[in-house]
């Protein structure tokens, strides 16, 4: 389908301008990539033969496909494929070149995926979830050989990376309990432990650790690993095999992450600080790291290449997304219209209960109060940052500032303050989301009569928990496949989710039923006062369906202003078309209760 560029408005050309994920290279084969596009339509995979310059579409699926990785020697891509979003499935092989999909382990049932890591010898290790089993972990020798089970356990683990020469394979697991903090394992390929790492102490200690890659030389034994120990994310080298750690010189404020160097004689050093990132090089032993340049803004992803330079994706508020090379070249470039720019936003930082509080602000232009969406990120264990967003310049470009708080349960900003949430799940939070509220109407930016609460996934449960614990302080409410009924939700949800509610709120609903009762939305539903769109996809392994109707029931048992959205996809959509419309009945809802001009570019009458 084309679409007539100059009849279409920013909004949505934000959404239609062809994008590109950061190419992943295969480690042997480094000419061969693969990266994910929505230059159809739908979010899918290709392949990229960088010697020739030959693009392919790898997958092909109504609902899109984002899962896939490159073998070492580039000549097969394997996918996930899942039924309609739900993240239930199988890995599938393809030739790099083209040809026919095959399941790439057929002695393996649908499951949920729990990491992946394939060998140079054509080997596989494939981690998967389910409900009944918890997680396995299973080696398959060859494509198509039967798997064996190296791993089992009912809490939350996965598969971390494999050695070079495939005798080594690092787990992270959570057998102590603590969804919120892995520990490490290594193990042969007969599942025979080599050592362990566990920074909690049996779950008494509240420290993660996460597996950042074996260094990608012949015979090294050494795996990158980041830890807590010092209150943020950051990098050391543990050699699994020869007992020993390594600390790096690496002395930033922020949460720093890292990746070998191809020739594994340095580091590509991630640093993320006060919601924007950086890229160093580091060398083990070196006092202190040097600084890749690159705009100021967010770096998504980085990867170095074998000759030394490094392709990064990186995008502000105000510009889109590009893939950039420290050669200074733009890396790949997506032919078609290009995604208008937005506005840049603004840092705002406040007092609030559990120390400062930062927020992210874009307002159009003129002067204040304007009508004000706050945009609640997910996670929770996540946060906003100076990156490009299509949804908020959405708003920005029919009059709306938006407020975007990176509330406690926030990553980037110290251990303390990601692990401050629990047991008082959700109302935390809201006591940040309250502050920020409070400073954006006494600042003179927000209207108070018109202020939205709005999110997805744990951003749209913080919007029904919000209108329902606060509704004096909303106008309207704007959530997107939310956890609205925390019981059911849990009972419903893929098994590792469930043992990450167990770690935020102490135990199962059995066990812990007034801390269930106080964190859920169901129970303040009569509360709700503000008009309510909710949205949800029919497949949702995250924030199930049933819990949703749930609370609409509730809604509309007594008369409740809300609409209800449901879409035939899982945890939010990969379909452009799909994400435009959600967007539209979204800002028509808003504009419809709060006053306020047409949707620029919604369709007429006729068309609706």
């Amino acid at each position: 389908m084309t679409t007539d560029a100059a009849a279409v408005p920013d909004w949505e050309m934000r959404f239609r301008a062809p994008r590109v994920s950061l190419p992943d290279w295969a480690e042997d084969a480094p000419d061969r990539a693969l990266f994910v596009s929505n230059a159809t339509g739908t979010y899918e995979l290709y392949a990229w033969d960088r010697s020739s310059g030959r693009q392919r579409q790898v997958t092909d699926r109504p609902n899109g496909t984002t899962d896939g990785v490159l073998t070492p020697d580039g000549e097969a891509v394997w996918w996930f494929s899942d039924t309609d979003g739900d993240e239930f499935g199988v890995w599938m092989r393809q030739p790099f070149g083209g040809g026919e999909d095959e399941p790439a382990a057929p002695g393996l049932a649908p499951s949920y995926p729990a990491g992946l890591a394939i060998g140079r010898d054509g080997s596989a290790v494939i981690g998967r979830s389910t409900d009944e089993d918890g997680t396995t972990i299973h080696l398959v020798r060859a494509p198509g050989a039967e798997p064996v089970e190296i791993y089992r356990h009912r809490e939350s683990a996965g598969v971390g990376d494999l050695s070079h020469d495939g005798t080594l394979i690092a787990l992270e697991h959570t057998e102590h309990g603590d969804a919120m903090h892995s520990a490490l394992r290594v193990v042969r390929p007969d599942g025979s432990t080599v050592a362990e790492l566990d920074d909690t102490e049996g779950g008494t200690k509240e420290l993660g650790l996460a597996v950042l890659g074996f260094a990608p030389v012949a015979g090294d034994t050494r795996l990158l690993v980041g830890h807590q120990r010092r209150g943020r994310w950051e990098p050391m080298i543990w050699d699994p095999v020869a007992g020993t750690e390594t600390a790096l010189a690496v002395d930033l404020p922020g949460d720093v992450g890292a990746e070998w160097y191809p020739d594994g004689s340095a580091l590509l050093v991630e640093h993320s600080f006060e919601a924007r990132s950086e890229l160093w090089r580091y060398e083990p032993g070196a006092p202190e790291p040097v600084r890749v340049e690159t705009p100021a803004g967010t770096v998504s992803g980085a990867t170095a290449r074998p000759d030394g330079t490094v392709e990064y994706l990186w995008s502000s508020a105000e510009r889109p997304p590009v893939v950039r090379s420290t050669s200074g070249a733009v890396v790949l470039d997506p032919p078609g219209a290009k995604a208008p720019p937005s506005v840049p936003v603004q840092d705002a930082w406040v007092e609030g209960p559990g120390g400062r509080i930062h927020a992210l602000v874009q307002k159009p232009a003129g002067e204040g109060p304007f009508p004000t969406v706050f945009e609640i990120h997910g996670g929770p264990t996540w946060h906003d940052s100076d990156a490009f967003a299509s949804g908020p310049a959405a708003w920005v470009d029919h009059g709306f500032a938006v407020v975007r708080v990176n509330y406690r349960g926030s990553t980037g900003y110290g251990r303390a303050w990601t692990d401050a949430l629990k047991h008082r799940v959700g109302l935390i939070e809201l006591e940040d989301i309250a502050a920020v509220r409070d400073w954006s109407v006494a600042s003179g930016l927000a209207d108070p009569e018109r202020l939205v609460l709005a999110g997805g996934s744990w951003g749209g449960y913080l919007t029904l928990l919000g209108l329902g614990t606060q509704p004096d302080s909303w106008a309207l409410g704007l959530a997107a496949v939310p956890v609205a009924d925390y019981v059911t939700a849990y009972h419903d949800e893929m098994e590792a989710l469930k043992a990450m509610d167990r770690t935020l709120l102490g135990g199962t609903p059995e066990e812990v039923p007034e801390r269930f009762e106080a964190s859920s939305p169901l129970t303040y539903v009569d509360a709700v006062r503000a008009p309510l769109y909710i949205s949800a996809g029919v497949n949702d392994p995250r924030c199930p369906i049933r819990q949703v109707e749930n609370y609409v029931d509730r809604l509309a048992a007594r008369g409740a202003v809300h609409e209800v959205y449901r879409y035939d996809a899982g945890h939010g959509s990969l379909v452009v078309e799909e994400r435009i419309k959600q967007v539209r009945l979204e800002l028509e809802f808003a504009l419809k209760h709060l006053g306020g001009g047409a949707v620029v570019g919604a369709p007429g009458p006729e068309a609706a």
